[in-house]
């Protein structure tokens, strides 16, 4: 059973969305409550890199992932050491949102942590209250569980494809589906 639009769930665009801000996009949801829905796009890695956006980044050069059209003058991140990091919410098992950014440079500076706890994001990927549940039954987005496999591990350009093929039946049959169906 696929799980409804929550914190830690993977929404997953439909095979034909032509919205340019979310084409075969993975976004792991971080925030949803009354107030509306918070999102990171996992897949849509960005030619900068921290060092880009923010000079003074210590040790290591890690990527950067556009997080959504929202915003895209925040940065925000995803990481593994909620334990070292004060004001991180945890959203799944492990996995945090934010947190002291001052404690997440030091920990960098300190060699404590590594590009490998941490995810990057410019922006990131909003709805009002109602509007993804609208979107949902619409059919425009596909939900499915979060793990520390997909948001760490999974090479980003295969991320929306291997998320679908794992879901198994039609699911695996739209991973495979062109992205112009008269290409088919």
């Amino acid at each position: 059973m696929k799980p409804e639009p929550n914190r830690g769930v993977l929404l997953l665009s439909e095979p034909f969305m032509m919205d340019i801000n979310f084409i075969r996009s993975v976004i792991l949801l971080v925030e949803h409550n009354e107030r509306g829905t918070i999102g990171f796009v996992l897949n849509q890695p960005i030619n900068l890199s921290m060092r880009d956006a923010m000079e003074d980044f210590p040790n290591c050069n890690p990527a950067l992932f556009k997080g959504g059209p929202c915003e895209t003058n925040t940065l925000h991140y995803i990481h593994t050491v909620g334990h070292l990091i004060e004001g991180s919410t945890e959203i799944m098992q492990g996995i945090y949102w934010g947190g002291d950014h001052d404690q997440m440079l030091q920990l960098f500076r300190e060699g404590k942590v590594t590009e490998k706890d941490f995810r990057f994001f410019i922006g990131y990927s909003g709805w009002t209250p109602g509007q993804l549940e609208k979107e949902a039954k619409s059919k425009t987005w596909i939900t499915a569980p979060a793990n520390f496999q997909y948001l760490f591990n999974t090479p980003t350009e295969a991320l929306w494809r291997t998320i679908l093929k794992n879901m198994g039946d039609k699911y695996s049959i739209i991973a495979d589906a062109p992205l112009d169906p008269g290409w088919n």
